[in-house]
């Protein structure tokens, strides 16, 4: 997929931002809430924004919204451990997987599905980064072994890569469906489609 124009871009990273503030405050959501979109937003940021100070840009609005969470919000501060900067590289792989896929992104099935395995990947791989972390270096467990770090990585793990790719699905639908009613603008309807 070609780079987005600059008014394009902007108005998606605005969106995104958005959407991050708006979720990221109940992190596994409610009735009223939607989960925290987070890290499909890291992976949709490398995607389609792809400017590495964009990146920045998020991780500190992540930073600002968990302090603001803690400090004004009553959210439980549980953990916000030395293993926080751990968030640094589990957030880079969502974002780096979707710049490194950006390039391949075509309205299609298969472009379509390709971005959503590599969106699987980065879920997966950015999890187990943050939540190994917590787990071995966050100190909140006394004697931390393999076994345990297991059943909790399995009891928490399925979530939120579950919530990631439904935001990634979604995303990706949208692409489709807005790349199909532009069809006649552009003049011809992308392959594979």
């Amino acid at each position: 997929m070609k780079p987005l124009t600059r008014p394009a871009n902007l108005g998606l990273f605005v969106a995104f931002a958005t959407l991050m503030i708006a979720t990221r405050f109940h992190h596994f959501g409610t009735v009223i809430h939607l989960p925290d979109a987070s890290m499909a937003l890291f992976f949709l940021g490398g995607l389609y924004l792809r400017k590495h100070w964009q990146f920045a840009a998020y991780l500190g609005l992540a930073v600002v919204i968990d302090w603001i969470a803690i400090d004004y919000a009553g959210v439980s501060d549980f953990c916000v451990t030395p293993a926080y900067s751990f968030l640094l590289p589990a957030y880079a792989v969502l974002w780096y997987g979707g710049r490194l896929y950006a390039d391949r992104l075509q309205v299609g099935w298969a472009p379509m599905l390709g971005a959503a395995g590599v969106g699987l990947v980065s879920a997966s791989l950015s999890f187990a980064i943050s939540n190994g972390a917590f787990y071995w270096l966050g100190g909140r467990y006394a004697e931390p072994h393999f076994a345990e770090y297991l059943a909790r990585a399995w009891q928490w793990g399925p979530l939120f890569v579950r919530t990631t790719m439904a935001y990634i699905v979604v995303a990706l639908a949208v692409h489709a469906l807005v790349a199909w009613a532009l069809r006649g603008r552009i003049g011809q309807w992308p392959a594979g489609v």
